[in-house]
């Protein structure tokens, strides 16, 4: 009888851990990722260059690349960069999710392996598919291969600002809402839900979610850390970002489209719109768990908690189903008018005050 499986896309190797940065020589060295030691390193003018003269010395192979922005011009003007200098193994992201973001696609545009070396927990696309950059339309979404190694060392992530550990949270959680809402378009429209990638990511939502320590606990930062590279994983098995974005995503894209020079976080925004979201769908009890985790760490569970009127998240939400056209979440299922918004943001507020 053979044995049916499919081979899911995901890191040769992941190491989370205090003074996992201290091993990140030893690692590249693997056969599989760098057997020369012929690497291309892309940093940021910030915290990138203190990282770079602390590991410089350990690998002499590497060559450093300053990353002004996470553009799609710096992502394209770092793949000629790299193409025209030498022959590489691997390029290696250290830095944030922009500067993770810019070396995924530097990578994939020259066809080289990349390595995500994250110093911040801010979103769940440090291990995923997908690099997000600013282009002269916005924002977009660009499709990369997935990272072959991530490392996350604590160590750095602790000495990060705080705000950065609160937006992987809100990033987190809010999985349970984008499943639920792949789960209604399954219902509604028929739409296949991979139930391996819906598995992968609802986990590591709820691991979060339900985890009793805080942001300055190591073990808390730890399941943190795993939730977003499970998240990432996820979006690689599914092939799109379903796993980890539906309603909530398209209320934070609205922000970030209307109110560009005022958007918060991204996951403090995908924070709030998935603590309404499941406000939406009736979920009582989920609905006030979110409010009550998202207070727990800091985030808003309110937009006047980010420095938005309640008219400007109606009307956020009232825009959210077109930054995302033939994506059917609770929002495009409802389909509510701004009076209805209006009427269900003030339920929503009152029942989370109360």
């Amino acid at each position: 009888m053979p044995v049916l499986t499919r081979l899911i896309p995901s890191p040769v190797v992941v190491d989370i851990g205090c003074g996992a940065m201290d091993d990140l020589a030893g690692l590249l060295a693997d056969q599989r990722i760098s057997a020369s030691g012929e690497l291309a390193f892309a940093i940021s003018n910030g915290s990138g260059q203190a990282l770079r003269e602390r590991l410089a010395p350990v690998l002499p192979g590497a060559d450093w690349y300053e990353v002004s922005d996470g553009t799609i011009d710096s992502a394209v003007k770092l793949a000629d960069d790299i193409k025209g200098k030498r022959r590489y193994d691997a390029v290696v992201g250290l830095g944030g999710g922009k500067i993770i973001d810019v070396a995924k696609y530097a990578a994939a545009r020259v066809g080289l392996p990349m390595v995500a070396v994250a110093t911040n927990l801010a979103h769940d696309g440090l291990c995923s598919p997908i690099s997000i950059l600013d282009n002269d339309n916005g924002r977009g979404s660009y499709g990369v291969p997935s990272p072959i190694a991530m490392v996350i060392d604590l160590d750095v992530v602790r000495a990060a600002p705080v705000r950065f550990v609160r937006s992987g949270i809100g990033d987190a959680i809010s999985n349970i809402s984008a499943i639920a809402d792949w789960e209604l378009s399954r219902k509604i429209t028929g739409e296949s839900v991979d139930g391996l990638a819906a598995a992968m990511a609802r986990t590591a939502g709820e691991a979060v979610l339900r985890h009793p320590g805080g942001v300055g606990d190591d073990e808390f930062l730890t399941v943190l850390a795993e939730a977003l590279v499970l998240s990432g994983i996820a979006m690689s098995i599914s092939g799109d970002s379903r796993p980890s974005s539906g309603a909530c995503h398209e209320i934070s894209h609205a922000f970030d489209l209307l109110y560009p020079k005022r958007a918060a976080s991204h996951g403090e925004q995908v924070g709030l719109g998935a603590a309404f979201a499941m406000h939406l769908r009736g979920a009582g009890e989920e609905s006030g768990l979110f409010a009550e985790v998202l207070r727990k760490h800091g985030l808003p569970v309110l937009p006047e908690d980010i420095g938005f009127s309640a008219d400007e998240f109606v009307r956020a939400v009232d825009y959210a189903p077109q930054t995302r056209p033939g994506r059917f979440t609770i929002l495009e299922h409802l389909d509510l008018s701004t009076d209805q918004i209006r009427d269900a943001y003030a339920d929503y507020a009152k029942t989370i005050r109360s």
